[in-house]
């Protein structure tokens, strides 16, 4: 036998010390076993002198580390590298032919496996945490949910006021703060609002501090435009209205409406590209847009509304399939007599047939 060398046996008894110190870690006491709780194993089955690692979990510094340095947006899949480990994401190594910026380099054919299992195992809170959203998000996709998350913050539209909160804490502010009992509207019932040239906006609110509905007109050469936003969050069943607008002057008519109702955060005062109503300059007022009448409603209203009616038309059709199905049963019930008629008939006629034939033998035989 060849005899080993010191060498090997140093390699030998370092890898041995290696894994018994790799066991002993794994036999530490989590802090499950500190509080009294057990930890099981994969098939359900405790074992006492054996321990799971539990997951571990860091605390990243610098999420900015996990940004492409290339575009400074959130890396996804796929994440690739240079020979000098320079890295980028997929949509930059197109946009810059396969070259890595830093070095020149080739770029884009050897992925960087460990950022992307690094960045999968990330996760954020949402942005809007601190205002009660209690979503986790793996890093880069929490962006998408903060345009729909419920407690996005919104802007209170009153001049002068800095108040921002999540939405039904504006509502509350407004009623409390700017209450005006002449710009109140209930869904479904028509208002009737005006704007001033100077002050271009009217702020309307459904009882109860109920959702902001914000009319803004804006000055443009054929005339002037305005809109009808409801200031909330784009988050699902939050704010969602429609509205049919009239403006009249003597015997002219502008209308104007929309199936959803642009929802903002905050009131601008930019001139709009689209969704306004364009009222021609000759039909303006030097210095008050009036005969203005706006209808709120409710979608979900216009949903119940438009369930009832289906249902309406569901029990009207049920209706009318019970009446046909009465109407086959007596028309088969008219049948059925009338068969039954028509072999009574057959019947007596056989039946006299019958005695007719006894009757004329019996004659015979008293012949």
């Amino acid at each position: 036998m060849v005899k080993e060398t010191n060498a090997e046996k140093a390699v030998a008894g370092e890898a041995s010390s290696s894994s018994r110190r790799r066991r002993k870690r794994q036999r530490l006491p989590s802090v499950a076993e500190d509080e009294g709780r057990v930890t099981a194993s994969v098939n359900g089955n405790v074992e006492s002198d054996e321990v799971i690692p539990e997951a571990r979990s860091g605390t990243l510094l610098d999420l900015d580390l996990l940004d492409c340095p290339v575009c400074c947006q959130a890396l996804t899949q796929h994440v690739f590298q240079c020979d000098n480990g320079h890295i980028a994401c997929s949509s930059c190594c197109l946009k810059l032919r396969n070259k890595c910026p830093a070095c020149t380099l080739p770029i884009g054919n050897h992925r960087c496996r460990i950022m992307e299992r690094i960045v999968e195992a990330v996760t954020v809170p949402c942005p809007n945490a601190k205002h009660g959203c209690t979503k986790k998000f793996s890093y880069g996709k929490e962006l998408a949910h903060e345009k729909e998350c419920s407690f996005a913050l919104c802007y209170c539209p009153s001049p002068n006021c800095n108040y921002a909160g999540v939405y039904k804490d504006l509502y509350s502010h407004y009623d409390a703060n700017h209450k005006d009992t002449s710009k109140r509207f209930v869904c479904g019932t028509l208002h009737n609002t005006f704007l001033c040239t100077d002050s271009k906006i009217s702020v309307l609110q459904e009882y109860r501090d109920g959702p902001l509905v914000v009319v803004q007109c804006f000055e443009v050469a054929q005339g002037m435009s305005v809109t009808v936003n409801c200031i909330a969050p784009s988050a699902q069943r939050v704010g969602k209205f429609s509205y049919s607008l009239t403006y009249s002057m003597g015997r002219h008519t502008v209308t104007f409406g929309s199936a959803e109702m642009n929802r903002i955060q905050k009131v601008s005062f930019q001139t709009p590209e689209d969704d306004f109503m364009s009222i021609p300059s000759y039909l303006i007022a030097p210095s008050i847009v009036k005969n203005l009448h706006i209808c709120i409603r409710r979608l979900e209203e216009e949903e119940v509304e438009e369930e009832a009616s289906e249902e309406e038309e569901e029990v009207e059709e049920e209706a009318n399939e019970e009446e046909e199905e009465e109407e086959e049963v007596e028309e088969e019930a008219n049948e059925e007599e009338e068969e039954e008629e028509e072999d009574e008939v057959v019947n007596n006629v056989r039946r006299s047939t019958r005695e007719k034939k006894v009757n004329s033998r019996y004659q015979n035989k008293v012949k």
